[in-house]
């Protein structure tokens, strides 16, 4: 597994290179060679991949598979992702909003064309990510972000609902005895993680006490034998491509858009940076290896990264790779040991990781007060339509959109257009030059009314137009001062356009009676 790059930090003549802390600490050799870096590792892989088990099961369930398809790509994507990834301790696995993407697949075409789309869209993100769309992250609005996490954390926790409800009255306790610990033991000792503490707890209370609850083994059948090599058998046609060409789209883009935010969370949490085209093309080689081993692909999982991340401390490549070796040792050597493990376990280790999730302070009533209302609307409007749709893709876009909309608005009371002088050239008492001085950001959203800012009739023959205080930045702009122009010529006056900076006479130069009508 390689590590994360170090930075020279020079210190001299000859000095040598150290890595910068942040760094030391996502270092897979630097925690190979610390036993104590190294057991949060171990650790945080193996409560990672017990968490992995249900919710792989799950997801097949959604997807219309058998549950082995959905353990066999969570195996396949967290060893790969392990090498190829961007991202230091990130889990990707089988995602719920990944069946939800391909489930008319295997309903409607069979599994030879579901797995033939899972593979497509890994080669879709390798090609998305050599055109850069990485980059675009730097577009998501913090409140964006905000609204995506707290999402996240509600979808989480309605997650674990269905197995709170019709289940005997000793689940309860069970769920709460859970809570409990994962609260108080960090508190007394951090040596083990306390959601592995929990897990092991319960299974061992329930056992001796031979009650009969549900547990993993009723989610499905595990398997019991390892994953093999599979090419699926569909024609290579233009047909084929247009039955799974927009399936495979949408998974590329829903599984990069997860990843790269869930990516850009734990950068903050952990205060490192990741290399975000890297994750991208990674995401696409673990998708591939997921449908030539027959999985059903997916992507960054958001809990499963936190109980990693946040809750057991894991930090390197290690937990990850070992999230997957343990997953697979888990259900084909001692399946029926994992299946004895109760739901109430895994739904408390859960219930937890959505309350640490959830960004409280983003909804205290101080923090709302203080918060403007636009930004308020924008994290809502992205908690609803994720937490409504189900789909994370959904409510970012979304998010975004209102995000660009409330700045727009914002900024168009920026800008405004000023008379500051009337001058009388020869001397006879009327104006012979009027001049308009605008100021401001000129866009879309603040040009379009900028035709109506000036008093055609009773300005003089001549008028100067003074945008030395701002800045042409679209076609729209031009078009509207190419607007203002025609009015004034229809008039029998003349428009000087003055002050602009060298990038906004550029591109007046460049389109200025080339769009058309101006009006």
């Amino acid at each position: 597994m390689p590590d994360a790059p170090v930075t020279t930090v020079p210190t001299g003549p000859g000095a040598s290179t150290v890595p910068e802390a942040g760094e030391r600490e996502t270092s897979t050799r630097a925690a190979l060679r610390n036993p104590r870096r190294l057991r949060i590792e171990v650790l945080g892989g193996l409560v990672v991949a017990l968490a992995l088990i249900p919710e792989a099961i799950s997801f097949s369930i959604i997807a219309g598979v058998d549950p082995r398809v959905g353990l066999f790509s969570s195996f396949v994507m967290a060893v790969t992702i392990a090498f190829v990834g961007g991202r230091p301790a990130m889990i990707t696995a089988a995602t719920g909003a990944i069946a939800l993407v391909i489930a008319p697949v295997a309903r409607e075409y069979g599994m030879d064309y579901f797995l033939a789309t899972v593979i497509l869209a890994g080669v879709l993100q390798i090609v998305l990510s050599l055109l850069g769309v990485a980059k675009l992250m730097r577009f998501i609005p913090r409140m964006v972000m905000v609204g995506f996490v707290n999402a996240l954390a509600i979808l989480i926790f309605m997650a674990q609902l269905p197995y709170l409800v019709g289940v005997p009255w000793l689940v309860y306790p069970m769920v709460a005895a859970g809570i409990l610990i994962m609260v108080g033991l960090p508190r007394l000792t951090t040596v083990l993680p306390a959601p592995l503490v929990a897990i092991a707890a319960i299974t061992a209370v329930v056992w001796v006490g031979g009650w009969r609850l549900p547990d993993v083994s009723d989610q499905g059948e595990l398997p019991q034998s390892l994953p093999q090599l599979f090419l699926p058998d569909v024609p290579l046609t233009l047909e084929t491509l247009q039955v799974i060409g927009p399936f495979a789209l949408a998974m590329a883009l829903v599984g990069i858009l997860e990843s790269l935010m869930t990516a850009k969370l734990v950068d903050g949490i952990t205060d490192t940076h990741s290399d975000k085209t890297r994750e991208t093309w990674g995401q696409g080689v673990a998708n591939m290896a997921s449908g030539f081993f027959g999985g059903m692909g997916g992507c960054a999982m958001i809990g499963q990264t936190m109980i990693n991340v946040k809750v057991s401390g894991a930090r390197t490549r290690i937990s990850t790779f070992l999230a997957g070796v343990f997953l697979l040792v888990l259900v084909v050597g001692a399946g029926p040991l994992v299946g004895m493990i109760p739901m109430a376990a895994l739904v408390a280790v859960m219930i937890m990781v959505s309350v640490a999730t959830f960004d409280w302070h983003s909804v205290r009533p101080a923090t709302l007060r203080r918060m403007p209302r636009g930004e308020t609307v924008v994290m809502a409007l992205t908690v609803i339509v994720t937490v409504t749709t189900h789909n994370l893709a959904y409510g970012v876009i979304v998010g975004v959109m209102a995000a660009m909309i409330a700045f727009a608005r914002r900024v168009a009371h920026f800008a405004y257009v000023e008379r500051i002088t009337e001058t009388d050239v020869d001397g006879d008492g009327e104006p012979d030059v009027r001049v308009y001085k605008v100021t401001g950001e000129l866009f879309f959203a603040t040009s379009n009314d900028l035709v109506y800012q000036f008093d055609y009739s009773a300005d003089p023959e001549r008028v100067v137009i003074d945008l030395s205080d701002s800045h042409i930045w679209d076609a729209s702009t031009v078009a509207a001062l190419d607007g203002v122009r025609a009015k004034y010529e229809r008039l029998g006056k003349t428009v000087e356009i003055v002050g602009l900076n060298q990038a906004s006479a550029d591109r007046h130069e460049l389109l200025s009676g080339r769009l058309g009508e101006g009006h």
